[in-house]
């Protein structure tokens, strides 16, 4: 009986031991783990999803993401080169590439936080206070103003010095983003001021650009539309000219077969242009010219 009681107790025990340290341990997907003997790592780190064996209470497991995790700044106040202060919030994508090293050196992902808080901080605070305004609002090669350096390749100068900085820690920095760029309040409104009155002085050189382009062409079209009417009344009265000498020629031939009747026609014609209630013309009546009238009686 008691040997009974005594292998209960053992099995109690032995169960508890279990729970308190079990001898498997799950890897899930998207994890990495580090296996620990009395603090020092052993093995390779586990990089495959799986249930893995240990020995309770003298080995422990440390597990870490392998997916990407994302990093957020906190705005800071940030003197450009020229004197203008902007509020820059920044955002970074970052995943931890070496386990073992990951866990030596900052040990877990608060310290990692911690670590890239000074890298990307101290990066973006020297690449601000190192260019303009306009480089770090504007592409390079703007429309208006040549920027030669914008805030695209300032970004990719943040990312490619932040990622020298960042293996040490078994870190691999994937990329660095500035999410927004903002003016103090104190300074906002003059910049936007000065910001309109820039777009308003563009807007005047292009719409004067605009109206001597327009002037020029109309003046082009009066010139062109005055040569066509100059041609086109040229040719008119070429053909005008030629029709009256053909009239000319053919009223020649008729009236030259019967010359009395031409007389006739010319006279009668001439009693229809005479004006009416604006002159008084006298004329004999034994004149040549009431001979036909004469004549019809």
């Amino acid at each position: 009986m008691k040997s009974f009681h005594l292998g209960l107790v053992i099995v109690v025990i032995v169960a508890l031991f279990l729970i308190a340290s079990p001898p498997f341990f799950v890897v899930r997907e998207g994890e990495q783990a580090i296996l620990t003997q009395f603090g020092k790592p052993i093995g390779e780190p586990y990089k495959e999803a799986g249930l893995y064996l240990r020995i309770p209470f003298i080995q422990d497991v440390h597990l870490f993401e392998k997916r990407i995790q994302k990093w957020d700044g906190k705005p800071n106040q940030i003197p450009t080169r020229d004197k203008k202060y902007l509020r820059v919030d920044t955002t970074a994508r970052w995943r931890i590439t070496k386990p073992l090293l990951f866990l030596q050196t900052v040990a877990s992902n608060r310290g990692a936080m911690s670590r890239l808080d000074d890298i990307i901080d101290s990066v973006v605070r020297d690449h601000i206070s190192n260019h303009n305004l306009e480089q770090l609002v504007r592409s390079a090669g703007y429309e208006f103003e040549e920027v030669k350096i914008g805030r695209h390749a300032i970004a990719a100068q943040m990312q490619a010095k932040a990622k020298q900085l960042t293996p040490k820690y078994g870190i691999e920095l994937l990329d660095i983003q500035i999410k927004r760029l903002n003016y103090e309040e104190n300074v906002q409104k003059r910049v936007f001021e000065r910001m309109i009155s820039e777009r308003k002085r563009i807007a005047s050189e292009l719409r004067s650009q605009g109206g001597a382009d327009k002037q020029r062409k109309l003046g082009q079209m009066q010139k062109e539309l005055a040569a066509i009417r100059s041609k086109a009344y040229k040719t008119s009265q070429e053909i005008k000219g030629k029709a009256d000498g053909q009239v000319t020629e053919i009223y020649g031939e008729s009236f030259g077969q019967d010359p009395d009747f031409y007389a006739l026609f010319k006279t009668l014609e001439s009693y229809g242009d005479v004006p009416v209630g604006k002159s008084d013309l006298i004329l004999s009546t034994d004149g040549d010219y009431f001979k036909y009238l004469k004549e019809a009686r």
